[in-house]
């Protein structure tokens, strides 16, 4: 909950900010945001939320914490309407029920959790961690490709999920006890800097350009849902073994796919279409 109502206050505060976001001038675009009272109110808001965070990470299986955040969707809806005045659309309201009824369910199906779950073979991580890289990469050709213009806002908070679910899962790994020396660890800490740097920018940029429902709930669900799978994958949070378990987490998995379609605005799509070139 405090992490959706700082990204309503960031969201705000982006749209108060004359100038467009760019990352090639990031202390220009830092100074400008700074400005804003809004923004700046969010930033701090967000800061208390993130040492919140790390601090869950370090008591409790990753999965188990991205689903206890994804369980909070419905209210960014109920904060962005009733306290900003953000119009939100009935897909908008299934899509975050959708998504995360369907986190939640893959959590609530797997066997009972010991521990931290904070161990982790280096190979595994750098593995998954380099795949999202690539993800994020990939999403990056698609928004400055001319044919997904009309979806850039949505590209970029995907961005910004994923570059927020690699910094996390990096975070989750400095906490646990996996016998990799400090010589290993240590470039980690730069690339939760470089990974959350790019995702602050990146989320500010979807910000300033979409509806608040469609950035802040597509950043959470990337975020969660790549977080969750780096829990089985990198941290071995197990999975459900009886047929009844395996088949909830298939429809989970299918809500959270039939959540990210949903999610995007309509009314913002066909103004990007009717806009002229």
């Amino acid at each position: 909950m405090i992490g959706n109502l700082a990204s309503l206050l960031k969201h705000r505060g982006c749209h108060q900010c004359s100038e467009p976001v760019r990352i090639r001038r990031p202390l220009h675009s830092a100074k400008r945001l700074a400005s804003s009272p809004w923004f700046a109110a969010g930033w701090g808001l967000a800061a208390v939320a993130w040492f919140i965070h790390i601090a869950a990470l370090s008591m409790a299986p990753i999965s188990l914490v991205q689903a206890v955040l994804a369980g909070g969707a419905v209210t960014l809806a109920v904060m962005a309407q009733r306290i900003f005045g953000d119009p939100v659309e009935w897909r908008q309201w299934l899509a975050l029920l959708l998504g995360g009824s369907g986190l939640a369910l893959l959590v609530l199906t797997v066997p009972n959790f010991h521990g931290s779950h904070s161990g982790f073979s280096l190979g595994a991580i750098l593995g998954f961690e380099g795949g999202l890289a690539l993800i994020a990469a990939a999403l990056l050709t698609g928004h400055r490709s001319a044919r997904y213009a009309s979806h850039n806002n949505v590209i970029l908070a995907a961005i910004a999920g994923v570059l927020f679910a690699l910094a996390g899962i990096a975070i989750k790994g400095l906490t646990g006890e996996s016998g990799v020396s400090i010589a290993v660890l240590a470039p980690w800490v730069g690339l939760i800097v470089l990974a959350g740097v790019l995702a602050q920018y990146t989320a500010a940029a979807a910000l300033q350009r979409g509806g608040a429902i469609e950035t802040i709930g597509l950043m959470g669900l990337v975020a969660n849902a790549a977080q969750i799978v780096g829990g089985v994958l990198v941290f071995g949070d197990p999975l459900a073994t009886s047929p009844v378990g395996i088949s909830l987490q298939v429809c989970a998995f299918a809500m959270v796919c039939a959540s990210a379609l949903l999610i995007p605005s309509r009314r913002a799509r066909a103004l990007a279409l009717a806009a002229p070139a």
